[in-house]
């Protein structure tokens, strides 16, 4: 397909949950300035945008990580890989679920220099402030592992209080392994004239719209329409990996800061924060001790308040 303009949204707009609006998109914003954190290797993204589609709007984001950056977050995940959940569509809490069979592991916000500078390459390019974003969430599938299709958005009331960032707006998945066959993203609420078709194509990413995963490439799609409402078109999920692995990194932004305002939450927590509202029910779980690691850095009021009960 051509390259085209992809759209950014203005980030006054996007924060404004009242009137719940998303500018619409004009052009894309190649990293022409360094934004790098000291000491760390930068990848020079050049700007490469491929339209997918505009129903849903989705964009692929040519090499829009480098090699050492796919290297680093696979094997940072790896230690700590444990089987994916989804969330339940009515209370939104997290639970066990077949529609989603791969593995997986979350990084804070800015959990290392790494991570830190592929942070603000995301808010250039989408134009949505970093505080925006979900820490990132690795994925691995293998041996047919999959996610049946679902909507990024929320369903429910609590994932979308304004003190958690509201609603979720834009998604970026960046794949970081290319599969051998399978592992495709597929959006079968697309419409029917833009299915895919042929031999080189699963018959999963047959059933719509599809984009294969491509080692350093990073899809971007939107949520919410530009006047705020909801996307049905959205709806995508991941195929079955039928030959070789498919790994990936998901950054879910929101249209208000993740979490609430940072200065307000510090001013009541200090420094020891809950960067996910899942960390209550993990930390129940008995993840402080199982995955200190990320626990006592991103849980860190869960894990105190288990420990002084």
């Amino acid at each position: 397909m051509p390259n085209t303009s992809l759209g950014r949204q203005n980030a006054s707009n996007a924060r404004n949950t009242a009137e719940n609006t998303v500018q619409e998109p004009s052009k894309p914003q190649a990293p022409l300035h360094s934004t790098q954190a000291p000491g760390v290797q930068m990848h020079k993204w050049d700007g490469r945008v491929e339209e997918i589609s505009w129903t849903p709007r989705a964009f692929v984001l040519k090499g829009f990580l480098g090699e050492h950056e796919v290297l680093h977050l696979i094997e940072k995940a790896r230690p700590t890989m444990t089987k994916s959940v989804v969330l339940d569509s009515v209370t939104g809490e997290s639970q066990d679920s077949e529609v989603r069979t791969s593995t997986g592991t979350f990084f804070a916000l800015n959990e290392d220099t790494i991570i830190m500078e592929i942070e603000r390459r995301i808010a250039r390019v989408t134009q949505l402030p970093q505080l925006n974003g979900e820490g990132l969430q690795i994925l691995h599938y293998v041996g047919g592992q999959k996610y049946e299709p679902h909507h990024d958005f929320f369903h429910d009331s609590v994932n979308q209080a304004p003190e958690l960032g509201g609603q979720r707006v834009a998604t970026i998945l960046m794949y970081l392994t290319t599969p051998e066959e399978g592992g495709e993203t597929v959006f079968p609420a697309a419409p029917l004239e833009m299915r895919v078709s042929g031999p080189q194509w699963s018959a999963c990413a047959r059933q719509g719209l599809a984009v294969k995963p491509r080692r350093g490439d990073a899809l971007l799609f939107y949520s919410l329409q530009p006047n705020g409402e909801l996307d049905e078109s959205s709806l995508h999920g991941s195929c079955p990996v039928t030959k070789g692995e498919k790994w990936s990194a998901t950054k879910w932004i929101h249209v208000g800061a993740f979490g609430g305002n940072e200065k307000q939450a510090k001013a009541k927590w200090g420094n020891c924060l809950d960067v996910d509202k899942r960390c209550a029910a993990w930390a129940s779980q008995g993840e402080c001790a199982a995955n200190p690691g990320y626990m006592r850095k991103s849980c860190c009021r869960a894990c105190e308040a288990l420990a002084a009960a």
